[in-house]
C-alpha cells in the first residue's frame, strides 16, 4: 500500500492529534427498528469505521480490527438524530493500537446532546503479505492523552492475561474450572 515504509524500516513517532477524527452520520429510517430506535449494529459499524480511520491515519497502511475490548451503550439514538463519533488513539504497541471512540447523539430539533456509546477497539497493522507490521510510536502531548494511555495499558494487561488463561484452558482443561462458591 502506498505510504507504508517497508517492514522493519523506522517509523517517525506521531501524536494522537495527528490521527484523531470526528465523523457524523444522520440516522435514517433504514438504520432503525420499527420503534424508530437505531440498531446497535448500526452504531457498532460506525464505531468500527471511525476507529479504522484513526488506525489507518496513524499507520498509513492496511489495518484490521483485532478486537472490540469494550462497547457500552448509554442512551438510544432515534430517526433524525445526528450521530457523532469522536475517535482517538490511546495506546500503540509493536503492531497493534487501541482506539477509543465516544458516540454522541444530537437531537437536531432541540439541540440536546446525549452520550450514546463508548468503545475500545484494537487494530493491527498489516504488511503486503497480511502479516502484522510495526507501527509508528505514539507521542502523548496532554494530561488527558497520558491518562487515556495509562487506562489503555491497564486494559491491555487484562486482555493479555485473559488470552493467556484461554490458551491455558485449551491445553489443560483443569486450569479452566471455576472456583467453588
Amino acid at each position: 500500500m502506498t505510504g507504508c515504509s517497508p517492514t522493519g524500516a523506522p517509523h517517525p513517532p506521531k501524536t494522537a492529534g495527528y490521527s484523531r477524527v470526528t465523523m457524523c452520520h444522520m440516522m435514517l429510517p433504514q438504520d432503525t427498528n420499527p420503534a424508530g430506535i437505531v440498531h446497535g449494529g448500526v452504531v457498532m459499524k460506525h464505531i468500527d469505521d471511525a476507529a479504522g480511520v484513526v488506525a489507518l491515519r496513524h499507520t498509513r497502511c492496511s489495518v484490521v480490527t483485532a478486537s472490540i475490548d469494550r462497547l457500552d451503550f448509554h442512551n438510544p439514538a432515534f430517526i433524525g438524530n445526528l450521530l457523532s463519533l469522536k475517535a482517538s488513539l490511546n495506546l500503540v504497541g509493536t503492531s497493534s493500537m487501541e482506539v477509543g471512540v465516544r458516540v454522541e447523539t444530537e437531537d437536531l430539533k432541540t439541540g440536546e446532546i446525549r452520550h450514546t456509546a463508548s468503545a475500545y477497539l484494537t487494530f493491527v497493522a498489516l504488511d503486503d503479505t497480511f502479516r502484522p507490521r510495526p507501527v509508528p510510536p505514539l507521542i502523548l502531548e496532554t494530561d488527558e492523552e497520558r491518562r487515556r494511555n495509562r487506562q489503555a495499558q491497564a486494559r491491555r494487561r487484562v486482555r493479555l492475561a485473559e488470552k493467556s488463561r484461554e490458551t491455558s484452558c485449551r491445553t489443560d482443561p483443569q486450569t479452566c474450572q471455576a472456583p467453588p462458591d
